[in-house]
């Protein structure tokens, strides 16, 4: 009886993976919508990760790997409960496939959700890329945000229980110059930040946005190294740094700032 158990185990573990499509990495793209990003800025994300997809080098690094396919889900992400799923887990193999997907990101434009907890965005893509159809060779968080967390549990917390489960999660820290009420909350070394307390697993790096100008080559580089699977030995050269860095910055700031809009 035991025996047959285990064959009837193993028989559904089988079936389970042959449902399962194989690609060269599952890709999720966690992008960050919080209140201290503007509209225009909020466009800006959008159309440039919509435009990075359709280009040619993306769509060389998908057709040069293994399988010649990837899978891709794009979510937004501002506090500890609020991700919206802009692009379901579609699997990209052609020019076509990614503008289908662009054409998704770009069909219109949400507003900005309150706070900011990538350690919360980073459970759910965890969770997503384990529960998803596609069983990918790689594994990949691309986390974008304009500031640290200020919400949920630590961000090391969560980035370690990810790391654990072999997912790779990559930074892109957006550093653009805000000289409005909601700059208080931001940081000037978020690239060190993201180094210090988000990024991690095989080959992990970041890659900064000083201007917005320099999203969409960005977020095209960042893509290609992502898919081929290639190191970024030059931003992680230009962030790492021995010293300790304080990863509950984000939730200090918050608490002493917090008053100003008499937030709970």
């Amino acid at each position: 009886m035991r025996l047959f158990l285990l064959l009837l185990a193993w028989l559904a573990t089988a079936v389970h993976a042959e449902d399962r499509i194989e690609v060269d990495v599952e890709l999720f793209l966690a992008v960050d919508v919080s209140r201290s990003m503007q509209p225009y800025e909020l466009e800006i994300q959008r159309r440039g990760y919509a435009a990075a997809l359709k280009s040619p080098e993306v769509q060389d690094a998908i057709a040069d790997g293994f399988l010649g396919r990837i899978a891709v889900t794009y979510v937004e992400w501002a506090g500890a409960y609020h991700q919206r799923e802009i692009v379901p887990w579609t699997l990209l193999a052609t020019a076509e496939d990614s503008a289908e997907v662009a054409a998704r990101i770009t069909a219109h434009f949400d507003q900005a959700m309150r706070r900011t907890s990538i350690s919360s965005a980073l459970t759910y893509a965890a969770e997503s890329i384990e529960t998803n159809a596609f069983d990918g060779l790689r594994r990949v968080i691309d986390v974008s945000g304009d500031g640290p967390n200020n919400v949920g549990i630590p961000v090391t917390r969560a980035r370690d229980a990810v790391l654990a489960r072999g997912i790779t999660i990559n930074g892109l820290p957006l550093m653009t110059q805000d000289n409005g009420i909601m700059a208080r909350w931001n940081i000037a070394d978020l690239d060190a930040y993201y180094t210090a307390c988000v990024i991690g697993g095989a080959g992990a790096f970041v890659v900064p946005v000083t201007d917005w100008s320099e999203f969409e080559d960005a977020v095209r580089r960042k893509l290609v190294l992502e898919i081929a699977g290639q190191p970024a030995r030059l931003w992680q050269a230009q962030v790492r740094s021995t010293a300790p860095y304080n990863c509950l910055i984000g939730e200090e700031i918050w608490e002493r700032n917090r008053d100003i809009f008499a937030l709970p």
